[in-house]
């Protein structure tokens, strides 16, 4: 196994030469979504970031056993309610039913962008026993206190006793939290207002709930992925994944609580990298429903939106993903996409002509036969450092050129052996499809002459979307699509076996 993959360490702030804990093995775990609303971009574009991750550490040869969570216990706050519970009360349903809805749509999101499910999918709600446990080992080790049926994580004392490990990540530092610190919370229950609730004491409107040793609550939305972490992946792993946003305090806290329930002689608690996505924007600023400054991904496969000219399908917006480095902000603009679908279409376009080019150089490799392999070298080459998309994607559209050139004839084929095509192919197909996760003729080519499957493709597409509209009760945009695939001549009949639909 190689050593010549580095990542940037959220930890220590650097590159670093990836050394997993066990050779040829790696324990990969990602921050899942909290299932109360539908996925959004931001979501889409952590995950997809997180699926190309993955898909390389399965190329470099690496066993990896990837867990994400599906947070479906009802901890987080919106103007003193449970989301979850607010939702549940909304939409006149149970709270497991609300978590099912939003976890099948995720599913579904995820399954259109060509996202690998992970080894494992833990739900909060199907660990209690096991945050119950390790809050009572964060008791024992001193690191916690319970007041008045909630228990605190003791920030202070914690960092006493290790050499001020809590702040480490964020860069924050105790006295500095101590000054801008407001939790609505119980904070009279606390010590300090640094201190950070792992088990809290239900209310009586609190719908999801759970005995413990300190009557019926709920876990600390931190505890859910430490737990979860240590479970599958150990009490020390490779490595941790998230959102930026979640450096501070999701990611602050799961450290804590990972070194402060450890067992004697654990050394290098929790994870040992930290990777974190950068933010999305929309024309520059942040997404803001407030102000209007927002997208769905349907709205974006279908156009329907005032920010967009056109309609783009899941695999152009992951190739336009594929465009800016994980760690860095992505701002989503009509004019970028449009020249990322007229990017894609140029990629795809030369894979199809590389498709019908054969080596006439025999044996002999020449001059461009050796440019396409170093090409392909330098490509693979930018993903080992830190996974840059980006800089592999221009080393890939610089052999877009000399593909289209040798299918021009200003080219030759003779310069090219006939087995150094064939592993070009193959080496470039990996780094596309199984790499990059894009999918050769799929929904984005219609009208590019990628046939008959990839139009069923983009249909089962559509009516899932009518479907979910028609559920939704949005019959403003199922409306929208029954006129439009009128218009385009589709013929939809709804049957009690389900809908069909046929070209008219």
């Amino acid at each position: 196994m190689s050593n010549d993959l580095k990542l940037y360490n959220s930890l220590s702030r650097e590159k670093e030469v990836f050394t997993p804990i066990t050779p040829g093995h790696v324990g990969l775990y990602v921050c899942g979504p909290t299932v109360y609303s539908d996925v959004h971009l931001g979501n889409v574009r952590t995950f997809t970031s997180f699926d190309i991750i993955y898909r390389y550490l399965l190329h470099k040869g690496y066993q990896v056993r990837y867990v994400r969570n599906i947070t479906d216990v009802g901890h987080l706050r919106d103007n003193g309610e449970d989301r979850m519970g607010k939702q549940a009360r909304l939409e006149k349903l149970e709270p497991m039913e609300v978590a099912q809805k939003y976890t099948v749509g995720f599913h579904e999101m995820m399954r259109l962008f060509n996202n690998h499910p992970p080894s494992i999918e833990p739900r909060a709600s199907g660990h209690i026993i096991e945050q119950i446990t390790m809050v009572e080992e964060i008791l024992k080790n001193g690191y916690a206190y319970e007041s008045n049926g909630s228990v605190y994580f003791d920030v202070e004392a914690f960092n006493a006793k290790n050499d001020g490990l809590y702040g480490k990540l964020s860069g924050r530092k105790i006295d500095e939290l101590l000054a801008e610190s407001r939790d609505l919370n119980a904070q009279a229950d606390k010590k300090n207002p640094t201190d950070f609730a792992i088990w809290m004491k239900a209310t009586d409107d609190h719908i999801l709930r759970w005995p413990s040793p300190w009557g019926e609550g709920f876990p600390g939305w931190h505890l859910e992925c430490s737990a979860m972490s240590t479970k599958y992946l150990g009490e020390e792993f490779d490595i941790h994944g998230g959102g930026n946003d979640l450096k501070f305090p999701h990611h602050e806290n799961e450290i804590a609580q990972n070194a402060g329930s450890c067992s004697d002689g654990c050394q290098n608690a929790g994870a040992h990298y930290w990777l974190h996505t950068n933010m999305l924007l929309m024309n520059g600023r942040k997404m803001s429903k407030s102000d209007g400054n927002t997208i769905t991904p349907q709205q974006l496969f279908t156009g329907d939106s005032a920010h967009v000219t056109d309609s783009y399908g899941p695999m152009m917006l992951r190739f336009f993903m594929l465009q800016t480095h994980y760690r860095s902000p992505m701002d989503l603009t009509d004019d970028a996409l449009q020249a990322a679908k007229k990017g894609y279409a140029r990629l795809m376009e030369a894979w199809a002509n590389l498709q019908n080019l054969e080596g006439e150089g025999g044996a002999q490799n020449g001059t461009v036969g050796k440019e396409l392999t170093a090409g392909l070298v330098a490509a693979y080459a930018e993903m080992d450092d830190d996974f840059n998309t980006p800089k592999a994607l221009a080393k890939v559209f610089e052999l877009v050129s000399r593909i289209n050139a040798l299918k021009g004839g200003q080219l030759s084929l003779q310069e090219v052996s006939k087995v150094a095509l064939e592993d070009f192919r193959s080496g470039l197909a990996t780094l596309l499809f199984d790499v990059f996760g894009l999918q050769d003729g799929g929904p984005d080519l219609i009208g590019m002459g990628a046939g008959d499957e990839a139009l069923s493709k983009v249909m089962d597409l559509v009516l899932d979307l009518r479907d979910q509209a028609r559920t939704d009760k949005n019959w403003g945009m199922s409306d929208k699509l029954r006129d439009g695939l009128k218009e385009a001549g589709v013929v939809v009949k709804d049957g009690k076996d389900g809908t069909e639909w046929s070209m008219g």
